[in-house]
Formats: C-alpha cells, structure tokens, sequence
C-alpha cells in the first residue's frame, strides 16, 4: 500500500555504520526495490509499472543509459532503476494547497531527499518579485512571464538554456531548435560536468564522442578493463553483462580507489543460482590511488611497446598517426614514480601487463572517476593509447566504453545540445528551417555559472534535472542563480533548484517516462539514445498525474509560439500534436537518423552508425585514430591532507536521494560521513565515529567548508577519502576543472579536517 510522505525531515547526523558488503544485488536487492515500489505506487501500479520498463513495447528507465539486448526479460530493470520509476510513478502529489502551506524560505531549508519524496507537481507555479511562496499560474501567463523576459534582453546571449539527460530526443532538437532561432548557443548540458571529458578526448582521438561497443562486444571480450566506475550502484544491469562476459572466459580488472561489492560479487536476482551463490567479477582489483590513472596507462603502454610481438604494427601502420611521438613518451614512464602516483606495487601492474597481453580483444569502461580530474582528457587519450597499440579498436569484443549516467543524455547531445557545435549541423540546420543559427561558441555548465554570477546571463531555463544541487561550488552557484531575472525549471518532482530562485520563477510540471502522452494526432511515444548509440522508442503506460501536465515537446513549442511570435516560420503547433513531424526533421538533419519514423517502428530500434566501430574509419583531422602524448599528471597533496572524491551512496540516482542509506558500504541512516583509511585517520587524530569539519584547499584561498561529517574508518587507497554528493559540492571551486573539457574536478579535491 502506497504511504504518505515524510511530514518532516529524517534526522541524518547520525549515521549508523557496520562493516562493508562484499556482494551486490540479490535477495536483498529485490525486497528493497519491491519496498520502495510499494511505498511510493502501492501493489498494482508497481506491477503495471515494472513490468514495462525498458520493455520493447514499454518505456525506457528514466535511470541510466546501460543498453538493453535483443532478448528481454520480464523483470528488466535493477534496484536503482525501479526507484526511478517508483518516484516518477509515485501516487504522492504536490499541489498548490502545499505550496501554499510551505513558503520559499521553508523549501530552502528542508533536504533534498525530503524534497523529492514529496510526489509529482500537479501544475504550474509562480513566484513572483518580491513574493515569498509559489502561487498557480495559467500555462498561457507563465509562457507570457518567459516571454516577457526573454523579450527585455539586451542579447540572447544573456539567456541560458541548461538540458538534463532524461530529455528525449524529440524535446532535446526542438529545445536546440527554439534556442538557435532565438539566438543563442547557450545550451549547457549535463554531459558538461560527466562525460564531457570522454568526448573531447574521444573525438580528437577516434574521431567521435561516444563509445565504440555494442553489448555483444562485452559478452566476446576476453578482457574487460572497468576503471573508474562503480557499477553495482551506478549502472546495476552492467554486472549482468560482466558476469556474461565472465562466463564466456573473459578476465576482469578493477581499478578504483574503493573497494566495492558488485566488482566482488555478483548475485543475480534473475536466477536461483545466482542469488544463492553469485559471481566473483574481479580477476585483479587495482586499488588506485584517487587522480593515478594516467600515469598507470602510460607505464603500461611502455611496457607493452617494449614486449616483442605485443604490438598490432599492421593495424599501427595503417589506421594510426603518432606512433612515435608515443613511443619517445612512454620511454620516458618511471617505475618509482608511477607507482608514487598509483599507490600500487610492481607485481600488481606486472599481473595486469601480462592480462593485457594474453587478451586478443580488451574493452575499456570508464565513468566519472577518470573524467572528473584535471587531468581527465589526457587519462583518458592514454586509455585509448592502449588499445590503439593492440588493434583494440574496430573489431568485435574490443573497443572503448564509456558509461553514460542518465538516460538519454547521450541522445540529447546527438539531437545538438552543445554550446559549441559543429558547423555542418548548424548549416543542415539553418537549410531545414530556413533560419541563421549563431556561430559563436555558447556557455557550457562552469561558464554559465560564471556568466550568472557576473551578471552576464540574466534568464536561465532548465529543462529538467536539478542544476543547483549538480554543479559545484554550491555557494557561488547559488548566489550566481539568486541574480538572475528569471529561473524557469520544466520538472516532474520538487528539488533543491526551485528553492533557489531568481527574481522571478516558474516551475512547469511535465510528463514522465511513465505517463500516456496524448496530443491532438493520438498517442505519442518518445525516443532515446543509450549509452551504446542505440535508439528506441519509449511510450508511458499510466494516466497522467495531472490533467494540467504538458508533455516536454508541448513546453517548448508554446514557449517558442510565445517568444519567437508570427517572426517564426517553423510549424511549433504540427510538433506538439504529432511528434512524427519532429522525426521527420530529425532525419533530415542529423546523419544517422534517415528514415527515422520507419525504422524507429522496428521493436528494439536501431544503431546509429559509428565509423571507428563499423569500417575502421576515423573521422578525425588526421584521417586516422590518433596516438597522443601529454605529459603526466597526477594530483600533489601537501602533508596532512587528503584527496577527496565525491560520490553516490547506493540510496542514489545522481542527485535524487531514495533513502539515507548505503547498503554496500554498511552506512545507514544518514548522508554526512566521511570514508577515511583507517591508517590515515589514525596520522591526522581523526577517531572512528568522531565528527568533522571537511574544508577544501585551492589556489583562490577561499574557504569552502561542509561541516558536521562523522568518520568512518574506511578500506579506501592510501591518501585518499570519499563522501557523498550533492552535500559536498560546496568543496569543488568553480575554476577547479579539467583542461580541454571543463568538467568540474569533483574527483580531485584536496581537503583539510577541522574538529565539529
């Protein structure tokens, strides 16, 4: 039976804490999820609801972006993607009446797991100037609100359209559409503060931005490198293609400053066996110290440059520029240092070279804990020097796999949410739609933040996600977001971002991934892009929580009918009522997408093409996959400090808190703890259980303080400590990012620890 929300805030300042777990997933995972489900959707829902996910004729996991194959079963989603969907699904609502009874100032000091356990919008809000609670507002007033700011700038430039990766990819092009027509390249995305650095190093080393495996290349891999990432937690249904992969014969690498469960063991809840006895993945766990990475692939690639017969000179020769440039690099990798920037010994990197070399066909994967560094386009160019010296790229079971984080975030930057875009999209563009799309380069996440704070950007627009509690620095990015004119959020549940508004601010409530979408042509359905350059359709299945609900592609065609006026020649009204007409644009603009509506029919969709992967064609300045040679980096940190990471706890989807608890990691009942090697507590006098105040180090030497942190004494890497985001973002400097990309470098913050 579904239950109420929390009337008030749980208290979180003392965490529970037992020792760590050393197996994902199973029995427990399936009574949390059915748990969770129950209390957000109630018996039914949950069975007319999970049995939909990422089916063929279903909806897609407003989760991550791990591909589904052509095979499904009838339970296809994990622990993480179920919660998803049961706060999406939830029967909880907010409605006026609790705006009403709950003013800004009140919003601004609750959590954000109290927050989202509020339920669905029901309809439109408003602030306005000088208000101090959100109040109705017609969708007709609050498209005239939007455009009467818009309206007053002094430039389009000063307005900034942010996107999140839950976006589908018809509203993702018609929201880089209306911003291009209105004037500006200012689309920030979500990729900016994840895998913007796989992209550019990607595309200066391959030739484009994404990965070049398919789920089949997993399960015919004989080596699977998974670095930087924490799969039992972040991409769950992962491990069921590692342990595929594992059955196969394939080895597994870990490399990660952590230790964690689903890399111990898998226990498939799919299978009796599984869940009683699961599957050991790790082969080798490299237990790196935090920013290393780098300096370990290169030593390797020294070492498998100096092995006899290791290299793939045929593939070298023919597909490949910079060889030597590599070559006189890698000579130069020093055991001492390396294994300084590493933490780990000679015969740990040893063991790892010799399954490198006994590997015909090795895939790399990798998430935030290699793009979120200084030095994170470099790391991963040196991932992609490693495969490139074997041939590990363009043939099946071997390539290069980042894994994506929310849904369709991939899509959405395939559908042009970019602030510096190619210009053969924007000249296929301005040829569909009759219009001149701006040149200069827009403002990606930091630079938005920046332009809020200096008073250069004065509307910001978000379409979807939770942009205040994503970013960093969290006290100059709520400052930047309080100067602004206007703040407009397209939302499904309440989060941190509506509580810290500009002058103005709109809140307009969508439709989910669960919902019917019905416009005046009939049912719709949405497509999306996973992690693996997959498109597929989606179609919600329940009533919509609302009748005053707009669907994304509704938002911003009115929006667009509202701003741009008769001026516009583009057909906003055909897109809202028949979501096949966008298709057809699509196709018509984007390589990739011929045909789209016919082929988007086929259950399970369709691969997007992927030159590297599919003709051993690299798209890049050179005409071939480029070796690349940047010096080695890998963070210095002074005596008496460590190096944080910030993550999830398993209780976690990106910024959406489900719970307080980390079943893994033994943590329970609260967010505010601090992962420390006990060896290293024991240097800085920092006691298990005692608490702390966490301040990070920089260069501006501005204090940033999260305080009240309890310790807990924690099997992490040498040097380094870990805790929770969104809490500590307010220790990550706005201008503390990764060259080349400008991520945010929220895996690299030197803190200091002060008593409670």
């Amino acid at each position: 039976m579904a239950t109420k929300p929390p009337a008030g805030d749980p208290v979180q300042d003392a965490p529970q804490v037992g020792p760590p777990r050393h197996a994902a997933a199973g029995l427990p995972a399936i009574g949390h999820t059915l748990k969770i489900a129950n209390e957000q959707m109630g018996l039914l829902r949950t069975a007319q609801t999970l049995l939909k996910v990422n089916q063929k004729n279903g909806f897609d996991c407003p989760g991550c972006a791990w591909p589904e194959g052509d095979k499904r079963h009838t339970a296809e989603f994990c622990e993480n993607g179920a919660k998803a969907v049961a706060e999406e699904a939830t029967l909880r609502r907010v409605t006026p009446a609790f705006f009403a009874e709950h003013p800004l100032a009140e919003l601004a000091g609750r959590s954000g797991y109290w927050l989202g356990q509020q339920g669905r919008i029901t309809q439109p809000m408003y602030l306005p100037e000088g208000g101090d609670r959100y109040e109705p507002v017609s969708w007709k007033r609050a498209f005239e609100i939007i455009a009467e700011e818009l309206g007053a700038l002094s430039s389009p430039d000063e307005a900034v359209f942010y996107t999140s990766g839950r976006t589908s990819n018809e509203a993702a092009f018609l929201f880089q559409l209306f911003a291009r027509e209105f004037g500006t390249n200012n689309l920030p995305d979500c990729s900016n503060m994840c895998h913007e650095s796989s992209g550019s190093a990607l595309g200066e080393t391959i030739g484009i931005g994404k990965g070049s495996v398919s789920l089949e290349d997993l399960h015919q891999a004989d080596l699977i490198i998974v670095a930087g990432q924490n799969p039992g937690t972040n991409h769950p249904r992962m491990l069921s293609a590692l342990e595929k992969a594992k059955n196969a014969g394939a080895k597994i690498i870990s490399v990660n400053p952590l230790p964690e469960a689903g890399m111990e063991r898998f226990k498939n809840p799919q299978t009796p066996l599984g869940m009683l006895k699961g599957t050991p993945l790790n082969d080798l766990f490299l237990q790196i110290r935090i920013g290393g990475d780098q300096a370990l692939f290169r030593l390797l690639n020294k070492l498998v440059i100096e092995t006899d017969g290791a290299l793939d000179e045929a593939f070298i020769r023919e597909h490949t520029h910079g060889y030597d440039d590599l070559a006189a690099a890698a000579k130069e990798a020093d055991w001492d240092e390396t294994l300084k920037a590493t933490g780990l010994t000679r015969p740990e990197i040893e063991r790892a070279l010799a399954m490198i070399l006994a590997s015909k066909r090795t895939i790399v994967c990798w998430a935030m804990g290699l793009t979120q560094h200084k030095h994170a386009v470099a790391t991963i160019r040196e991932v992609v020097n490693l495969l490139l010296l074997r041939g590990n790229i363009g043939r099946p079971g071997a390539g290069v796999c980042p894994v994506r984080g929310h849904s369709n975030v991939q899509g959405d930057r395939t559908m042009g949410i970019f602030e510096r875009p190619a210009p053969a999209f924007l000249d296929a563009l301005d040829r569909e739609f009759h219009i001149t799309s701006p040149r200069a380069h827009g403002y990606d996440v930091v630079r938005a933040i920046e332009a809020l704070r200096d008073g250069k950007a004065k509307v910001f627009f978000a379409m979807g996600g939770n942009f205040v509690g994503a970013t960093p620095d969290t006290d100059v990015t709520e400052a930047a977001m309080r100067r602004a004119s206007l703040t407009v959020h397209v939302s499904t549940k309440l989060n941190r971002s509506h509580a810290v508004t500009g002058r103005r601010a709109l809140i307009l409530p969508t439709l989910g991934r669960t919902d019917k979408d019905v416009q005046a042509s009939g049912r719709q359905f949405v497509t999306v892009e996973d992690s693996m350059g997959m498109v597929h359709a989606s179609r919600g299945n329940l009533a919509p929580a609302s009748p005053h609900l707009l669907s994304e592609p509704a938002i911003v065609a009115r929006m667009a009918r509202a701003v741009l006026g008769t001026a516009s020649k583009t057909p906003w009204e055909d897109f809202e009522a028949d979501y096949a007409t966008i298709r057809d644009r699509i196709a018509r603009v984007i390589p990739g997408f011929e045909d789209f509506n016919t082929r988007i029919a086929r259950p399970g969709g369709f691969q997007l093409p992927h030159a590297p992967r599919d003709e051993r064609r690299f798209p890049t300045k050179t005409g071939k996959a480029n070796f690349t040679a940047a010096p080695v980096e890998y963070p210095r940190v002074p005596a008496g400090r460590l190096l944080l990471q910030t993550l999830r706890s398993h209780d976690q989807y990106n910024t959406t808190i489900y719970g307080l608890d980390d079943r893994y990691r033994g943590i329970t009942g609260g967010r505010r703890v601090v992962m420390v090697h006990p060896d290293d507590a024991a240097a800085l006098g920092l006691a298990d259980g005692s608490y702390t105040d966490l301040i990070s180090e920089w260069k501006d030497g501005v204090e940033r303080r999260a305080p009240g942190f309890r310790v807990v004494h924690y099997p992490t890497a040498r040097g380094c400590a870990a805790a929770y985001y969104p809490e500590t973002n307010v220790l990550v400097p706005l201008d503390s990012t990764a060259d080349t990309s400008n991520t945010p470098a929220s895996k690299s913050v030197v803190v200091r620890f002060e008593p409670a």
